[in-house]
């Protein structure tokens, strides 16, 4: 019932102190005037108030934390839930610059950032190093699986090999050139977990070839899944064995290719990063 309504029947009316008298209908009404301005006045007071108090509801509705009572009234999955966003508590991984970064949590979450991380070394022109890539493979791998790979390694990355990139036998890249390999964790995925191993898809694309005026090799993107089966050993993640396929890959976009000198010069001065889930 409205204000105005109220103001039918007896009692004071617009604060005159005269009665209100219902005449029949088409009856001369004394206070048609007055009552048609009341009316008015009380619309509009009512109309405030309703503003007012819609607006008071909505604010305090939109500050509301999720419950059940709300989840129902508006439908599942109508808004996020509130923890989605919540600090997880695990405390980042230990990292320092230039050094592979260890310290990962006891979880699926920790296993999901050393596969992120130790992705980005596996494909990286480090590992094409032969001075460096024994000391990789000693911190990324579990123990019993180094020697083993640390061979296969060498044999995938022979000299012949890293002649067919345009590089020498330790690895650099001829005088004037650039040689680019550089991964980049796009999402990671588990697979598989339990207390001591994990299986963990990392989705990545990355940059490879040879910056320089004159080569035949130029600085390219791919997309590729990278699988990782990672062991809880020695009090941290490692690397137990590791796959990598192609894709999934988004259509081209129509970026200006930069020239040689300007992609070596990006890749000489933006620093890699460390992942954590």
């Amino acid at each position: 019932m409205s204000l105005g309504d109220d103001q039918e029947g007896s009692g004071g009316y617009g604060g005159t102190g005269q009665t209100r008298t219902r005449y029949p209908e088409g009856g001369s009404d004394v206070y048609g005037g007055a009552r048609r301005g009341g009316r008015s006045s009380s619309r509009s007071l009512v109309t405030v108030v309703g503003v007012v108090v819609l607006l008071i509801a909505a604010i305090a509705f939109a500050n509301r934390g999720g419950d059940d009572s709300s989840s129902s009234a508006t439908g599942a999955g109508s808004r996020p839930d509130a923890t989605s966003t919540a600090p997880s508590g695990t405390k980042p991984v230990k990292s320092t610059p230039g050094v592979i970064p260890t310290g990962y949590a006891h979880d699926a979450q920790g296993a999901q950032s050393a596969a992120a991380n130790y992705a980005t070394v596996l494909v990286s022109a480090d590992i094409l190093k032969p001075a460096r890539r024994a000391e990789l493979v000693q911190q990324v791998f579990v123990t019993d699986k180094q020697a083993a790979l640390t061979a296969k390694f060498n044999k995938a990355y022979s000299a012949d090999f890293l002649n067919k990139l345009g590089l020498d036998q330790n690895g650099d890249a001829a005088a004037g050139h650039t040689y680019v390999s550089r991964t980049v964790p796009i999402g990671t995925k588990v697979t598989s977990a339990s207390d001591t191993s994990a299986a963990i898809e990392v989705w990545c694309t990355g940059l490879y070839g040879t910056a320089g005026a004159d080569s035949t090799d130029p600085v390219t993107s791919d997309w590729f899944t990278m699988t990782l089966q990672m062991r809880w050993a020695d009090s941290d993640w490692k690397v137990d064995s590791f796959s990598q396929k192609d894709g999934p890959a988004p259509v081209p976009g129509d970026d200006k290719a930069s020239s040689a000198d300007e992609m070596a010069q990006a890749v000489q001065e933006y620093g890699g990063f460390t992942y954590a889930r």
